[in-house]
């Protein structure tokens, strides 16, 4: 199996851990995604991949159609992508993916969360290299070969196809810039994405003191309760 495979198995970052806050970030997505493509899944393949995100984290139908509605109105707040880079006690790298309209409100949030752990907040850019942007897929396993999906999806930006035998899924990786060329293939191919997204892989890992690795929880914990945050990343073995 291949490392971003194997780092999705290991990581211990909990995601989305309310149900609550997953639907408020979802929410975001949808809103983004109507204002960039407009509100038919049909004719907005991003929208449709959301969607598809909502029903996987079990977000009610109804939920969805008035997050999507809403985002039609002209009076809707326009939601921004900042994302933002820093270290945690002992060194680890740590980056925050958040949907925003309020800029100035997020970064101080963000900032006050590595400074309350002995963090620090950097400058964006400052840990590209630690870590390779990938898009991620997750299909129905059903009676798909791993290696011949693969195979059929190698010239289309696919890198890593693995199965996930516990949850019967097949999760295909390909570089962030795939994620379109990766969608319309599956779709094409008549198979029904089950979620999609994009992972930040880390190049190496490090370790923590028991002490630093103790703030470095109290820090993503703090991270993730904000509603602006998207994801967290970070390179913690």
């Amino acid at each position: 199996m291949g490392r971003a495979f194997e780092f999705r198995k290991t990581r211990k970052l909990k995601r989305w851990g309310k149900m609550a806050k997953t639907f408020t970030k979802i929410g975001r997505e949808i809103a983004m995604a109507v204002k960039e493509g407009g509100p038919s899944p049909e004719s907005n393949s991003k929208l449709r991949v959301i969607i598809q995100n909502a029903k996987a984290a079990n977000m009610p139908k109804e939920n969805v159609e008035r997050a999507i509605k809403k985002a039609s109105e002209k009076d809707t707040a326009n939601y921004d992508e900042m994302v933002y880079e820093g270290y945690a006690s002992g060194g680890v790298a740590i980056v925050v993916e958040t949907t925003t309209d309020n800029s100035t409100r997020t970064v101080a949030n963000v900032r006050a969360a590595f400074n309350k752990f002995n963090g620090s907040l950097g400058t964006q850019g400052m840990t590209d290299f630690l870590f390779d942007r990938k898009c991620m897929f997750k299909i129905d396993a059903g009676d798909l070969d791993p290696e011949e999906l693969e195979f059929e999806l190698i010239d289309f930006g696919a890198e890593e196809v693995d199965k996930d035998e516990e949850d019967n899924e097949i999760i295909i990786y390909g570089n962030f810039t795939d994620f379109g060329n990766l969608q319309k293939a599956l779709e094409e191919k008549g198979i029904e994405i089950k979620s999609a997204g994009f992972e930040r892989i880390p190049v190496d890992t490090k370790s923590l003191s028991p002490e630093d690795e103790e703030l470095f929880h109290k820090l993503i914990e703090r991270l993730e309760d904000d509603d602006d945050v998207q994801q967290v990343f970070h390179n913690l073995g």
